[in-house]
């Protein structure tokens, strides 16, 4: 009898460290190819630098692209959680691919770290998007920055220009309420497809109305061709981009016609104008170095949007295995709580604050002012 209870005893320490020891799988959604490259590669770029311990687990990953395309997000996402049994997922990249499958992660209850755009991902909280977590700004923190500028600058009249998706409606939204708070008219309110070679007929009717100022809202690429087409039709007001801008190929693409632009964005682009005192300078000093040795190039912020989600999960996964095993929705369910509850981790983009209301946690460390002279990134100050 004592021969048998030691026998299953050893069986089932055996188990428990097995199971302890058993790999922390992450899948990672990202748009390589299609439309969304821009955002979507730096972020592809970004996975093999992700941390692959945790504590004292090994996280793996499990690259996926979807092409842009919302439908083959779905799948992916559905295959990471039916057939590779991920315990996460990073991604995808665009907005309308990660609204699109918040429903789908809820049901399986992984966790998903959207570096997308829209705060409608995380906004408002609800059961489903509980399991979503943001790592970029939320638009309200950038528009704060942006409107703060304006007021200072005397602006009395605004265009907007976004893409016709939650990214640009989102944005509609929340920096109509903001200017009216200060006193700035909305006076052209346009949209236009992120796949558009042309939008001359948005840009005649915010031209027609001389506005002070004309804030474009669009994610990667698409940020540029609205500028660009108002330049060329004579507009000279001041241009504001959303961090969607952010960017080398804003600047590459944009060249001159872009001259004087201000946005409100991550440290990272003005990194070397930064004070050492800044808790998230030497995390982004050692992304960028890394990426850059890598890849040959420096990184847009959209992939240090996905490393930052990798730091985040560093922190949360020893958490959570200490209340059960990965691979299990014990282990899931604890991962969502041990993510919700991230407090002060320094990251590449700022330092995240999470709460059961705030799955981005951002806060003014997390955006500075930044203006495009002699066609580079110039900071403004943090606003």
């Amino acid at each position: 009898m004592h021969f048998k209870q030691a026998v299953s005893t050893l069986l089932l320490s055996a188990i428990c460290l097995s199971s302890a020891q058993a790999d922390v799988k992450v899948g990672v959604i990202t748009s390589s190819t299609g439309p969304l490259a821009l955002v979507g590669l730096p972020q592809k770029n970004s996975t093999p630098l992700l941390p692959t311990q945790a504590g004292d687990q090994k996280v793996t990953y499990i690259p996926l692209d979807d092409g842009s395309d919302p439908t083959a997000t779905v799948k992916a996402l559905k295959k990471l959680i039916s057939e590779e049994n991920v315990d996460a997922i990073i991604g995808p990249s665009g907005s309308p691919n990660a609204m699109g499958v918040i429903q789908f992660v809820a049901e399986a209850g992984v966790p998903l770290l959207a570096p997308v755009g829209t705060a409608a991902v995380v906004l408002p909280m609800n059961e489903q998007k509980k399991w979503v977590f943001k790592t970029t700004q939320n638009d309200d923190l950038i528009a704060k920055a942006l409107v703060g500028d304006m007021t200072a600058r005397g602006v009395k009249t605004l265009g907007f220009i976004g893409t016709a998706d939650p990214y640009g409606e989102n944005w509609s939204k929340v920096i109509g309420a903001m200017a009216a708070e200060h006193g700035i008219k909305l006076v052209a309110n346009e949209r236009f497809q992120r796949q558009d070679t042309s939008v001359t007929g948005q840009s005649l009717k915010v031209l027609s109305v001389r506005p002070d100022a004309v804030l474009v809202a669009a994610p990667g690429s698409a940020a540029v061709l609205p500028q660009t087409t108002l330049f060329d039709q004579g507009y000279r007001g001041q241009m504001y981009q959303t961090h969607g801008a952010a960017l080398p190929d804003f600047l590459k693409l944009g060249g001159k016609k872009v001259e004087g632009t201000i946005l409100a964005a991550s440290l990272m682009l003005v990194l070397d104008q930064m004070p050492d005192s800044h808790p998230s300078k030497q995390l982004a000093g050692e992304y960028v170095a890394a990426y850059e040795k890598l890849n040959g190039s420096k990184p847009a912020t959209f992939g240090a949007n996905t490393f930052d989600a990798g730091l985040l999960l560093q922190k949360a996964i020893p958490l959570a295995a200490a209340k059960a095993a990965p691979g299990t929705p014990e282990f899931r369910a604890a991962l969502r709580d041990a993510l919700e509850a991230s407090h002060e981790v320094p990251a590449t983009q700022g330092v995240y604050n999470m709460t059961p209301d705030d799955h981005s946690g951002f806060d003014e460390r997390g955006r500075e002012l930044i203006q495009v002279k002699n066609g580079t990134w110039t900071l403004l100050g943090s606003n």
